[in-house]
């Protein structure tokens, strides 16, 4: 344990102490939230991404540990085990490493050498491997011939029977190519060649093909610095078969690495030993070491994927809610019409309609009637239209209509990403029974300007669409990741224990879906909770499901004002007198003005001496003046607001040298996608995004992002934008 504990500190350049401490806290139960959030001291402050990094890498290593056990307990019963392949599997570092050294000891299946040695050539081998013996190999081969002294029923089994001196040399030569094979010192020496001066090559699977994947219809780039995007396009591109790929590599340089090793000097033996080594590496080396360095590649690439997408996704789900007003989901379509649905500022709906505007009927008046009527009827502020399919016809529209409104009405293009998968989903069936599935994508559009975290909590988040190649990596790792990014978010803004849907309310530290259902029936039974410590009272939420959630929940208009706040109950004491340090009581917490005043106080506070007086950690002690400071307080309302539009701008007004507003849709390994009001959504490259060197996106833009991009690039035919940051 000790030595994982080394190793994940180095990774993380942080204390050995922070680790251990870390690890004890999971190993005890504590999800990852609560232990970022409210044991800040144990973990030396440790950010949640650290805390899941720390996570991964400790459940990796124990696996790694676990199988080195595995191979030198299988190795010792073996009667192999020796002191050098003890050091050399105390050494590794990777999985891979640990099942090189494996190799030679694993059970075979059938092969030319595992068929050779069951004639009986390994002593065979040895001579030759040895090349010691004067005679001629072909004298010494003639005593392995036995078709001679095996029974007419024994020569019917072609695996046991030597019928030349060609035949046993050749079979001696095929366990020499299988023993060079299986040395991992030689594996590791040609892997490091491999990702050191190997190329990935890739050509065209069928000449003059049109595809996506054109650009690599002759392409070769080094395989220690191919970036992430490219592997998984180039992986696609051969899954399609449109491309051919291959590991070009030095193979002089392999040949002469293992020709040292093997060959003792100027012998008989010699070129049969050089045609051996290259037979080794070509039918056994090269395959299983191209499909490694393939996988290790994929695995990195998705790793770095998934990372883009859990931070996209992270960045959506804390966008800014937009409160208090009465949205229309418009959810745009041609045939079938575009769906309505009137929501009021608690999202309960008011109204629904179809209306059909777009081609085939270009119904426009009757739809601007019934729209007018029914913004005029529900007081509506704001219109969310939906990103998808007839989307900029249905805003041109709606920016028309508009003009016509009696009182302000401005509307906002929403991501409806998975919207179309919620409205036929269990899930909306439950939540709208006797409404349409059509008309439950307006309502989820309308409700994800509201509150974008509260309905995207509803979507499988694969299905949110923000990231490169989501659907073609290891699906199970994806879904693992997007569940700690959700939690991570949900957390973080904490959740109205009396409004809460039970999808919301599962993602929360210590609950899961049967605790989440189980909350909701008891504030339908019993009325709204009117302290935290009654959610004892929800069956199967006990004592340590309470520590882990009760923080992150949140009692708008109950019995006691810090569980408006995410101070835990543990540290109400603390609170309390801390406010009394400062003249102020629980209660004030209610009031606006004595807010603002108790703000000014805690400005004073002395973190270091008050810490010591109320025996608390100076980082909680923190937390605390923070969350008093601001009781209520969403960090979403930090984060930039949708941009409000109450005109269009059609692809055909842009002109290059143009600066407009737009919102960043989308981060990507190369750049970012930004909405800028037009049908399509232009690329800012990341050369284009500072006039300093950055290495990724994410290091100045997120998802949500409000920026301003001049026009530096359009074409027509190809619908594309390109953008620029620098101006």
């Amino acid at each position: 344990m000790e030595k994982i504990i080394k190793i994940i500190a180095e990774e993380l350049n942080v204390k050995d102490g922070q680790v251990e401490n870390t690890i004890k806290l999971i190993d005890e139960g504590n999800t990852i939230p609560f232990i970022a959030r409210y044991r800040k001291e144990v973990t030396g402050g440790l950010s949640d991404e650290q805390l899941r990094i720390l996570g991964e890498r400790l459940t990796y290593l124990r696996n790694l540990e676990q199988r080195k056990n595995e191979i030198i307990k299988s190795i010792e019963e073996q009667g192999k085990l020796t002191d050098e392949i003890l050091k050399q599997t105390e050494l590794a570092v990777t999985l891979a490493e640990v099942e090189d050294i494996y190799r030679p000891y694993k059970q075979k299946k059938k092969t030319r050498a595992t068929v050779a040695k069951a004639k009986g050539l390994e002593p065979l081998a040895q001579i030759i491997i040895e090349q010691k013996e004067k005679r001629d190999i072909r004298e010494i081969a003639r005593n392995y011939i036995n078709i001679d002294k095996l029974s007419s029923e024994e020569r019917k089994n072609k695996d046991k029977v030597v019928q030349s001196e060609e035949e046993a040399i050749q079979g001696a030569l095929d366990i020499i190519a299988e023993d060079i094979s299986d040395n991992s010192d030689f594996r590791k020496k040609i892997k490091k060649i491999c990702y050191r001066e190997g190329l990935i090559s890739t050509k065209a699977a069928k000449e003059d093909e049109k595809s996506n994947y054109e650009m690599y219809y002759d392409y070769n780039e080094v395989v220690s610095k191919i970036p992430s995007h490219r592997i998984l396009a180039i992986n696609r591109g051969e899954k399609g078969e449109f491309l051919k790929v291959k590991i070009d590599k030095n193979e002089e340089k392999i040949f002469y690495i293992i020709e040292r090793e093997i060959i003792k000097g100027e012998t008989q033996f010699t070129e049969m030993l050089k045609n051996t080594i290259q037979d080794s590496f070509k039918r056994l080396i090269e395959p299983s070491i191209d499909r490694e360095i393939r996988s290790d590649l994929t695995e990195k690439a998705e790793e770095k994927a998934i990372k883009v997408f859990g931070q996209n996704a992270k960045q959506l789900l804390l966008g800014a809610p937009i409160k208090g007003k009465t949205v229309m989901g418009f959810d745009p379509a041609y045939r079938t019409g575009c769906k309505i649905a009137v929501i009021d500022e608690t999202g309960k709906v008011l109204d629904i309609s179809t209306v059909y505007p777009t081609a085939p009927q270009n119904d426009v008046e009757g739809a601007k009637k019934e729209l007018l009527k029914l913004i005029e009827k529900d007081s509506v502020n704001m219109i969310a239209i939906g990103n998808g399919t007839a989307s900029r016809e249905s805003e041109a529209f709606v920016a028309d209509m508009i003009k016509e409104t009696k009182h302000e009405v401005n509307y906002v293009i929403v991501s409806e990403a998975g919207a179309s998968v919620y409205s036929a989903s269990k899930l909306a069936t439950e939540e709208y029974p006797d409404i349409n599935v059509s008309i439950r994508g307006a309502i989820s559009i309308a409700r994800r300007l509201q509150d974008p975290l509260a309905e995207l909590v509803k979507i499988d988040p694969k299905a949110i669409g923000v990231g490169q190649y989501q659907h073609d990596v290891n699906q199970k790792r994806l879904s693992e990741s997007l569940t700690g990014v959700v939690e991570d978010a949900v957390n973080k803004v904490g959740v109205d224990v009396n409004t809460a849907t039970p999808s919301l309310l599962s993602y929360v530290s210590g609950i899961n879906s049967t605790i989440a259902k189980n909350i909701v029936k008891y504030r339908d039974e019993n009325g709204k909770l009117k302290a935290r410590k009654e959610l004892l009272k929800v069956p199967k939420l006990g004592k340590v499901a309470f520590e882990q959630c009760a923080g992150f929940l949140r009692i708008m208009d109950g019995t006691n004002s810090l569980e408006t706040t995410a101070v835990h109950p543990e540290s109400y004491d603390v609170a309390e007198k801390l406010l009394e340090k400062v003249g102020f009581e629980i209660k004030d917490l209610k009031d606006k003005e004595k807010v603002l005043q108790l703000r000014e106080k805690l400005k004073t506070i002395k973190v270091e001496q008050v810490s010591r007086e109320l025996n608390i950690g100076e980082m909680t002690l923190k937390d605390i003046i923070e969350e008093l400071s601001k009781p209520g307080r969403d960090p979403r309302d930090e984060m930039p607001k949708p941009i409000l539009r109450q005109d269009v701008l059609k692809f055909e007004d842009l002109k290059e040298g143009m600066i407009l507003p737009g919102t960043i849709r989308n981060v990507i390994d190369f750049g970012a996608f930004v909405d800028i009001g037009v049908k399509y959504d232009g690329l800012v490259h990341i050369s284009e995004m500072s006039d300093k060197y950055i290495k990724n996106p994410s290091e100045i833009v997120s998802v949500g992002d409000v920026v301003k991009v001049k026009v530096i690039k359009i074409d027509m035919d190809r619908h594309k934008v390109g953008l620029s940051m620098k101006f």
